[in-house]
């Protein structure tokens, strides 16, 4: 046991000592936030502003497309804010002219032109039926085949005012319009079986995407260093010194447990952060209607926890094998790439596993070896399971880790010495026999 924790002494302090780690601790929340946050606001900054004409065959949707100052009347500056103030639109009436296409040629030149000043970037073409006619089709050209974020802007502000004409034909006036056709907004609620109403919707599911991966990601990080540190150990000889002085399974039980304890202490580190602007995240969002405090219950630690355990031994026994068979860092992920494929299934499905947490594939990957810890977890997150799927999930898991463990011992008392070619599926096979 003296020598067990002399192995994991040594491998947490020789990784909470380095300055990387102390600056990936800090550094590392800032990162996953920028993954988050730095593509959409990228995506906005890089749309733009796009200058559109729209050529209006009816000659009867001046007021829809052009925007009004905060003088006019209640409804018609409803109407323009429906349209972004990085679309600006140049209305163009042609009430009597049928030949749209024909008419709208100089227009659709200037989508090519090579002056900047008289560049377009997309042409809509409403036809002179529209307003009577229900298989009446518009047409919007542009500069990009995939502009659909413009197009769709468009066409929902040209058919908002499309129907409102019709329903003024019918004698309705403008206040009655916008109380018929103004738009309901939906709040999703979570009902516990206790009764309890939470707060759902996409706040939920970004926060599940986001939780899962601070669960999977440091396993995957921690794996990638033991896998790494036993090729290292092996080719520079020191891993001969250490096993003649305890066994191979003192020193891979200590290897694990010490960088398994790293990546609780970085975990800490970051729940600790979390919780010093944990006040200020819950008044903003409180601001726009989410309630925090819904995923900080006593339960959610203690889960994140038991399968943040889970998930690491599952997961960094391979990678620990990886390292006990290979002799270089590019056998070893030559070997690992496509097992590491695997193991992230619920990973890639999570979107089906958030949204429909009770289904028979949630249920099935949940109450699985590999896949349990990861997918149960997302299932305690945004869903109620029953505690026997829980409790079964985590015996499951650990079971899982026990045969690991029990293959890894095996393969790692015969691997640590053997180089040259990397065995194969069969010779690993006989490792585990004969060891």
């Amino acid at each position: 046991m003296n020598k067990l924790l002399a192995v994991f002494k040594r491998e947490y302090l020789q990784a909470v000592r380095k300055k990387m780690f102390i600056i990936m601790t800090f550094l590392l929340p800032l990162l996953m936030a920028g993954l988050f946050f730095l593509p959409g606001l990228l995506m906005v900054k890089g749309m733009g502003e796009k200058k559109v004409t729209v050529l209006d065959g009816t000659g009867m949707l001046r007021g829809t497309f052009e925007h009004q100052d905060e003088t006019a009347e209640p409804a018609k500056r409803v109407r323009a804010r429906e349209i972004p103030s990085t679309i600006k639109i140049d209305y163009v009436p042609r009430p009597a002219d049928r030949a749209l296409e024909v008419t709208a040629r100089p227009y659709l030149n200037r989508l090519s032109d090579a002056d900047k000043r008289q560049q377009l970037d997309g042409v809509l073409l409403i036809p002179w039926d529209s307003l009577t006619n229900s298989d009446a089709r518009m047409r919007f050209y542009s500069r990009s085949a995939t502009d659909f974020i413009t197009q769709e802007r468009l066409s929902s502000v040209a058919n908002r005012g499309i129907r409102r004409y019709r329903l003024t034909q019918k004698g309705l006036n403008s206040d009655e319009i916008d109380r018929l056709v103004s738009e309901t907004p939906v709040d999703a609620v979570q009902l516990s079986k206790s009764g309890q109403e939470k707060k759902g919707g996409a706040a939920t599911f970004m926060v599940g995407f986001m939780l899962t991966a601070l669960l999977l990601v440091p396993s995957f990080v921690y794996g990638l260093e033991i896998m790494r540190g036993i090729i290292q150990e092996k080719n520079d000889r020191v891993i001969e010194v250490l096993i003649s002085s305890m066994s191979p399974s003192q020193l891979l039980i200590g290897k694990i447990l010490g960088v398994a304890a790293v990546g609780l202490t970085q975990i800490t580190v970051w729940l600790l952060m979390a919780a010093g602007v944990g006040a200020f995240a819950a008044t903003t969002a409180s601001i726009a209607g989410i309630d925090v405090l819904q995923f900080l219950s006593v339960s959610f630690f203690i889960y994140f926890l038991v399968f943040f355990i889970l998930a690491y031994l599952t997961y960094v026994c391979v990678y620990a094998i990886g390292g006990a068979v290979c002799n270089s860092d590019k056998e070893a992920q030559q070997l690992i790439a496509p097992i590491t494929m695997i193991m992230m299934l619920p990973w890639f499905m999570m979107a089906a596993i958030i949204t429909n947490p009770d289904s028979s594939l949630s249920v099935g990957f949940s109450l699985s070896p590999v896949f349990g810890p990861l997918t149960m977890f997302v299932r305690t997150l945004v869903a109620e399971p029953p505690m026997w799927h829980v409790l079964l999930s985590i015996a499951i898991s650990i079971a899982t880790i026990a045969v690991f463990f029990w293959v890894t011992a095996k393969i790692f008392r015969v691997g640590i010495l053997s180089y040259g070619k990397r065995p194969t599926i069969p010779e690993l096979w006989r490792w585990v026999k004969v060891a």
